[in-house]
């Protein structure tokens, strides 16, 4: 097995390499090769990501991502959304568990389209005034559904739109409901208001979360502050072939290179990628060793804790070679 290793800008430099050594305490057979991307490539070399790098990147089975800051005036088209489109990786999978420091109780996780919407780009700018084009279709619907509905121990379904407004949510909500009829998921359907209402009332309602991408992008932010923030937030970023693993979290230039950035959000997304690539032993004891640390009190000062960075690695390891 071949992982691309991305760590990106700011904290993703600082994170990502402790998810890369977790991984490898848990799957040494495997082949890293580190590929610099982003904003800071870009200060540097007038280039974000060269086509030798995207062609490194093809030859891999998988991407360990960090995290992109976002260039002023968008100098160039965003890395992560390039990865995503140029891999078609259509399906952005967040999973929300809650932890010993979590404030609520929260077991659900949240398909997000990953493919169109407003985030592919088609705008007619002009001095004053901007016109951004959403694109939904049937087929990026179904297989979004088809992904939520194939979820290993679903137990229910809730498909988030906006019909009541918006044509567009009609068509995503119409082919969600019918591929959950013929799944035999149960399901209902949520007006987004009133997802965003329900997640802070009542979490624990909420099991499998199926929406389109902008949705999804938002939604996913608000539950990662009832399981204790970001840095406790993994995803995973899915096709019928490559696979790009990721914190929810971004660069954080406020934090970077302080050494306090909390490695447990890409630690979590390296978890997924094991479960992605069918090890589900290794996936376990890195996902035990999270909680052990966790339990531990060894806590980044985003979860309300005083150690670094590096005691989080430390604490890791550490469980680790006793699991």
């Amino acid at each position: 097995m071949k992982v691309a290793v991305l760590p990106g800008d700011g904290i993703g430099k600082e994170v990502v390499p402790v998810a890369a050594d977790a991984l490898k305490a848990v799957m040494p057979d495997a082949e890293y090769v580190t590929v610099d991307v982003g904003y800071e490539r870009f200060l540097r070399e007038g280039i974000p990501m060269a086509e030798e790098d995207f062609r490194l990147i093809r030859e891999c089975d998988c991407i360990l991502f960090g995290a992109i800051t976002t260039p002023p005036k968008l100098s160039y088209r965003s890395i992560i959304l390039t990865l995503r489109s140029e891999l078609d990786l259509y399906a952005n999978i967040r999973p929300f568990r809650s932890c010993a420091v979590s404030p609520f109780k929260v077991d659900m996780v949240i398909y997000r389209e990953n493919s169109e919407d407003l985030y592919c780009g088609m705008e007619d700018v002009a001095e004053d005034r901007v016109l951004s084009t959403r694109k939904i279709t049937r087929r990026a619907s179904e297989r979004i559904a088809q992904a939520a509905c194939g979820r290993p121990g679903i137990k229910k379904l809730t498909i988030v739109h906006k019909a009541n407004v918006l044509r567009s949510c009609e068509l995503f909500r119409d082919v969600c409901t019918g591929v959950a009829r013929e799944r035999g998921v149960p399901y209902e359907e949520m007006l987004v208001d009133a997802t965003a209402y329900n997640l802070v009332r009542n979490p624990a309602r909420f099991d499998t979360i199926v929406t389109t991408n902008l949705f999804g992008d938002i939604l996913s932010d608000e539950a990662a502050a009832l399981i204790g923030g970001l840095g406790l937030s993994p995803s995973a970023n899915v096709g019928d072939r490559y696979a790009l693993f990721e914190p929810v979290h971004g660069s954080a230039p406020d934090i970077a290179g302080k050494g306090i950035a909390n490695p447990l959000a890409a630690v979590l997304s390296a978890k997924m990628l094991l479960d992605w690539a069918g090890k589900p032993g290794p996936a376990e004891k890195l996902e035990k060793a999270v909680h052990m640390t966790i339990e531990d009190g060894v806590l980044t000062p985003d979860l309300g804790g005083k150690y670094g960075t590096s005691d989080v690695r430390a604490s890791l390891m550490r469980h680790l070679e006793r699991l």
